[in-house]
């Protein structure tokens, strides 16, 4: 297990409001991308849903392409030989066989290379106590391997959204080899409102992980509404950077000596324990 990275590396958040529609939006996120970049950002992902917001099996078998057609991938990988930088491309819906999808998360160096892509692993099916559900795995089919990339600035572990609530998840990149833990998302407004600040700072303080963790925002197809609040998370827990409900980004520089600093202080990654499970008075 590989403990951190090297240096810092100057990190941005990319918050957007997807549409029903491919090229504007990416046309906004690139926009917000080059900003960004401006600011000098090296490191730059963007949210969960970033190519289109829709509710619904049929409007997303319309819109999806597999991953040789989709205008997604040469536009981001376009977009990183453009400015140089690193960029998570959020999320991207790519069909599969079986007339199924999957909800990619793709990893690009400055050149524009693909260096890693991740499907989510675990489904969104939840009905929310006003009623509002969402069943992911109607459409979408779950992703089965965990992935960490090499980057200049150590191991980038990749997870999207609803993986946030799996902290086996999150240990075993960390274990694998993660200073950076990316979670890509479209968060409800109840479950952000009630979860999301704790979830990011418990990944982060349980794992010794920087989290880099971008998120869409406001209202979209059908009425669907998401919660915002990207965020930058420092291995100790402490919230870098909070890009509140507007559209924009939100940039912090991540010294990777401090992935090495926390997990020296509280080495929990070392202290795993076999046990068993007692049921009693069943």
């Amino acid at each position: 297990m590989s403990s951190a990275g090297a240096g810092i590396v100057k990190a941005a958040c990319i918050q957007v409001n997807a549409g029903t529609e491919l090229d504007a939006n990416l046309r906004a996120a690139g926009d917000l991308v080059r900003r960004a970049r401006d600011a000098g950002a090296e490191f730059i992902a963007l949210p969960e849903n970033v190519g289109w917001i829709v509710q619904g099996r049929d409007k997303t078998m319309a819109r999806v392409k597999n991953a040789d057609e989709h205008p997604g991938i040469p536009f981001f990988a376009d977009l990183a030989r453009e400015t140089g930088a690193w960029i998570l491309g959020g999320t991207l819906h790519v069909l599969l066989d079986g007339n199924r999808v999957a909800n990619r998360s793709y990893l690009f160096d400055g050149s524009g290379r693909i260096v890693a892509q991740y499907d989510k692993i675990h489904m969104f099916d939840v009905t929310l106590k006003d009623g509002e559900s969402y069943r992911e795995s109607a459409t979408f089919r779950p992703g089965e391997r965990a992935v960490v990339a090499n980057t200049p600035w150590g191991g980038v572990g990749m997870t999207i959204c609803y993986d946030v609530r799996f902290p086996y998840l999150h240990r075993a990149l960390a274990k694998a080899g993660a200073s950076i833990l990316t979670s890509p998302a479209a968060f409800t407004v109840p479950t952000g409102r009630a979860h999301w600040h704790t979830l990011l700072r418990a990944r982060a303080i349980e794992t010794g992980c920087f989290v880099v963790a971008p998120a869409q925002t406001g209202s979209h197809d059908a009425g669907r509404q998401t919660y915002g609040h990207s965020l930058l998370v420092a291995p100790w827990g402490e919230v870098l950077a909070d890009a509140g409900t507007e559209v924009g980004f939100i940039a912090a520089d991540l010294d990777l000596d401090r992935v090495a600093e926390a997990r020296g202080m509280v080495p929990a990654l070392t202290h795993d324990r076999d046990f068993t499970v007692e049921r009693v008075g069943f």
